[in-house]
């Protein structure tokens, strides 16, 4: 089922995501339906908070993305990473940091460099509970970061200069009142 998805403006996008039940029967649904969403949206990511859910957990599909990749090697990985997450937790981040143009689907039309670590190691859980820890980097690091930032309460905005978000306040103004069109459904947390 095609979730609406939360604008910009709505709580529950800066609000850090309590823990995902794994036992939840639910479950399975909810992550049929964020790929689902996520798909319909033209999106290659999708947090549980994007749909108005305060939980840990994100769906992603990197595959749009494979031609961006700087090689062969890293181009098959972004194929293939397509995924959910469950509860994840970041370990460690490393590398220089390197300019990226980022959107978000709760941000429709707004397009932004942003600067990442390269890196990141994290671990999360598999449906039966267990752990396990990861490594990725380049084009999947930064969706698994972008994504991680949505669980933690973060919006790729918040990670741009003040002069860079001064500059968009209008734009992210008129996304908050719903006075946009997109080829989606979304929910605005203010009335048209």
């Amino acid at each position: 089922m095609v979730l609406p998805i939360v604008a910009y403006g709505d709580p529950v996008l800066k609000r850090r995501a309590a823990p995902v039940d794994l036992a939840d029967p639910a479950l399975p649904a909810l992550v049929e339906n964020l790929f689902e969403t996520m798909y319909n949206a033209k999106g290659v990511g999708l947090a549980a908070p994007q749909v108005g859910l305060s939980v840990r957990l994100f769906v992603v599909d990197g595959s749009p993305f494979a031609e961006d990749a700087e090689n062969a090697a890293q181009e098959e990985v972004i194929k293939a990473f397509k995924r959910a997450f469950f509860n994840p937790e970041v370990l460690e981040e490393s590398g220089e940091l390197w300019g990226f143009e980022e959107g978000c689907l709760s941000i429709p039309d707004v397009h932004e460099t942003v600067h990442r670590k390269p890196v990141v190691r994290f671990k999360h859980q598999l449906l039966d509970g267990s752990w396990e820890e990861m490594q990725l980097d380049g084009l999947a690091a930064r969706i698994f970061q972008h994504e991680y930032d949505h669980i933690e309460g973060v919006l790729f905005t918040d990670r741009l200069s003040a002069l860079r978000k001064r500059l968009l306040q209008g734009r992210l103004g008129t996304i908050a009142k719903g006075l946009i069109q997109v080829g989606y459904r979304m929910k605005f947390p203010q009335a048209r």
